[in-house]
């Protein structure tokens, strides 16, 4: 296995980008990669499981050899001719999440994954790296694409599913796309999908920095229909037959809300332009899910929807870590504390400086750790307790929407955060 060390050797040891000029290396389309990632807790693996070609491209043309965020795994792209890094992105996935369970000790499963790269001009090779927690390397795949490969599928060309813009604030290329998805609605339930889908970029642009940077987005929701109306619930023994076969009690957990089929998910998609996804669950049932650059899935009806949609995509657009801790829980500990997250909005105090430090020196004296009774003194502080764990993790504010549901607003560091993550993609 890999150290971070080595890792970091190897990806200074690639010839880097001479130029990032997107128009060199790349055509307007998208290339999209499936993947299996599968194993068990002992050992994973990375395949190939279908490559396609959509008709534009609606993701970032500068920056382009940058990581935005250090993530739970990567994807270098590097042209085949020269070996340069073209092309770099972060993700996180079920998958890995899965691989912390008990389950994972004692079978091996697959999960789906689906990737959105620009299109190359010539061949490139492209890398998958999983990481552990402690940033060592699971799992890698390199893998080489030839663009004139005639078993590129293209797709997105015809039957593309039903659409509404619900803010479009210009081309593609300048913008974030975010997709609002309809899971368990159906065809005559539509109606109802797309003012729920409102309802979800209301809420998002109630939130700073979304709203001051509205005009930089684009929401299309997409009327993908099911069978069923609903989605499934395994605790009452009820499944549906939907579009992407979400359902609750992922890995045992009752209000984890997930879907594994990320390729009908993104099929469903094909011809619209987007980079981040939001999916809908048309049922009152509380829960929901965010997965950093997968996708963010929430119920549509539950009295908590607002605050829910907002903290989930805190997930799956800007990899925001939860604030909420356990004195006692199975999911305490589950960030090592010798290691720092990668994560912007949590901190094990190991590389502080990389966090929000940036942020104290308006108040000099705030004192580190920052007791919680001093909380209304210092808006912005190192409060211990955050990512599951009462000890040894520290969050940024006493509160925030990556907290409670109850409070109103990002924190001084989610929104700076978030802030930056804009400007990358758009700037």
């Amino acid at each position: 296995m890999k150290t971070l060390a080595t890792l970091i050797c190897i990806l200074l040891a690639a010839p880097p980008l001479q130029a990032q000029d997107f128009d060199q290396y790349f055509t307007g389309k998208t290339l999209r990669v499936d993947y299996l990632f599968t194993g068990n807790a002992e050992q994973q693996s990375v395949c190939v499981d279908g490559l396609s070609s959509l008709p534009a491209w609606a993701g970032r043309r500068r920056h382009l050899a940058e990581l935005p965020l250090q993530g739970n795994g990567q994807i270098t792209v590097r042209d085949a001719v020269s070996g340069n890094v073209i092309y770099r992105t972060s993700f996180s996935s079920l998958f890995q999440e899965w691989l912390s369970t008990d389950e994972a000790k004692v079978t091996a499963k697959g999960f789906e994954n689906t990737f959105l790269l620009p299109y190359p001009k010539r061949p490139v090779d492209i890398t998958v790296t999983l990481l552990d927690p402690r940033r060592n390397i699971q799992a890698s795949l390199t893998h080489r694409v030839d663009p004139a490969d005639i078993l590129i599928h293209p797709k997105g060309n015809t039957h593309v599913t039903p659409h509404r813009y619900l803010q479009q604030s210009g081309d593609p290329a300048r913008c974030i796309d975010v997709a609002i998805l309809a899971e368990g609605y159906t065809a005559g339930e539509m109606e109802t999908f797309y003012r729920d889908a409102a309802i979800a970029c209301e809420s998002l642009f109630a939130h700073e920095p979304f709203g001051s940077l509205k005009d930089r987005f684009n929401i299309v929701a997409v009327a993908s229909p099911s069978a069923d109306s609903g989605v499934s619930v395994p605790r009452l023994g009820e499944w549906k037959q939907t579009a992407f076969g979400s359902h609750f009690s992922t890995f045992y957990s009752d209000r984890y809300l997930t879907t594994s089929r990320l390729r009908s998910v993104h099929d469903a998609l094909a011809g619209i332009p987007y980079e981040h996804i939001i999916i809908l669950a048309n049922t009152g049932e509380y829960g929901g899910g965010g997965i950093y650059n997968s996708y963010t899935l929430t119920t549509a009806h539950h009295p908590d929807f607002r605050p829910v949609v907002v903290h989930e995509f805190g997930h799956s657009f800007a990899g925001l870590a939860d604030e909420y801790f356990y004195d006692d829980d199975v999911m305490t500990d589950t960030y090592p504390l010798d290691v720092e997250p990668w994560e912007q909005n949590v901190t094990t105090r190991v590389d502080f400086a990389s966090k929000w430090q940036e942020l104290l020196p308006q108040h000099p004296t705030v004192p580190v750790p920052t007791p919680a009774k001093e909380c209304g003194k210092y808006p912005v502080g190192v409060y211990e307790g955050a990512a599951y764990s009462a000890k040894g993790i520290y969050r940024g504010s006493y509160d925030c929407r990556m907290r409670t549901n109850e409070y109103p607003e990002f924190c001084p560091v989610c929104r700076h955060a978030i802030e930056r993550l804009i400007s990358f993609y758009t700037e």
